[in-house]
């Protein structure tokens, strides 16, 4: 089946933007129709992180996220098999000399959350930089296989699985090759803290305030946001943080967490929903998903 996808999404790639947006549409409605858990998934963690909206705007606001999602994933085709000029018209970038300065003056980590557009984002930018970045194995190998070879088809971009350790980054850090990092995904609670995401308590990933600690990194925040269908995506670079990390684990994960939020309100829509990001839970508190 996943050959079938994959051979189904080259076709489209063939299309103008237009047409090819209409699929990505298609998509997310049979994603929306057919995947009942992850639609599940997505009505819960609004309900939870957006207590203000009525049920009808989360429900208007769970559509718009699957056909949304829908066309990232056929866009993702132009980012996997186009050329790279095709690439550049896709996804246009703002802010690149934030990223640039920080490089000259020391180890970085590109801080990117995870919009629908992500992999779009990762496939842009290394175009333009080379750049190492931490990922997770996909359970299905051919899936796997392909993102690796898509993810490095420009450049040797340096990818690590989380179960290599962190000795090789902080290493290749030091060297000044950018981190590309996501943050905000739920792992369990292994090298995590819980502090809140939207009001919610999350466990939520502390390695970007100890690797900045460690190798003295700046933190550079990147984001993707999706426009109309003959639009190119926006990838925006945001200014440096500024005395980060403090030396407080709990307090600089928190200001992650809030720069995520901020983000997110700004596109609802186009955060990474259907991810269980509230599956890990206090030992005194019951599980949302049931």
């Amino acid at each position: 089946m996943t050959r079938v996808a994959l051979a189904i999404l080259w076709v489209l790639h063939f299309l103008p933007r237009h047409i090819l947006s209409v699929f990505g549409r298609l998509i997310g409605v049979l994603f929306f129709l057919l995947a009942s858990e992850r639609r599940h998934v997505v009505k819960t963690n609004l309900k939870v992180c957006f207590p203000h909206l009525s049920p009808k705007q989360r429900r208007t606001l769970t559509l718009s996220h699957f056909l949304a999602l829908g066309r990232a994933i056929s866009d993702c085709s132009i980012a996997w098999w186009s050329s790279s000029s095709a690439i550049k018209k896709l996804a246009k970038i703002r802010g690149k000399e934030i990223l640039d300065q920080a490089l000259t003056e020391g180890p970085v980590i590109v801080l990117a959350p995870h919009f629908i557009g992500l992999e779009i984002l990762g496939i842009r930018l290394s175009i333009e930089e080379n750049a190492q970045s931490m990922y997770s194995n996909q359970k299905d190998p051919v899936l796997n296989k392909f993102l690796i070879s898509r993810r490095t088809r420009f450049r040797d971009i340096r990818l690590i699985s989380r179960q290599d350790g962190i000795k090789g980054v902080i290493r290749a850090l030091k060297a000044r090759l950018p981190l590309f990092f996501l943050p905000d995904m739920d792992f369990g609670p292994r090298d995590a803290v819980f502090v809140p995401f939207f009001g919610v308590t999350a466990a939520t990933i502390d390695a970007v305030p100890r690797l900045a600690m460690l190798t003295n990194a700046k933190i550079v925040p990147v984001t993707i946001r999706q426009f109309g269908p003959n639009q190119p995506y926006e990838i925006e670079f945001f200014p440096t943080w500024n005395n980060y990390p403090s030396g407080d684990l709990i307090a600089d994960t928190r200001t992650m967490n809030e720069f995520i939020e901020r983000q997110v309100q700004k596109m609802p829509e186009q955060y990474y929903w259907v991810h269980k990001r509230f599956k890990t839970r206090p030992s005194d508190e019951a599980t949302l998903y049931d």
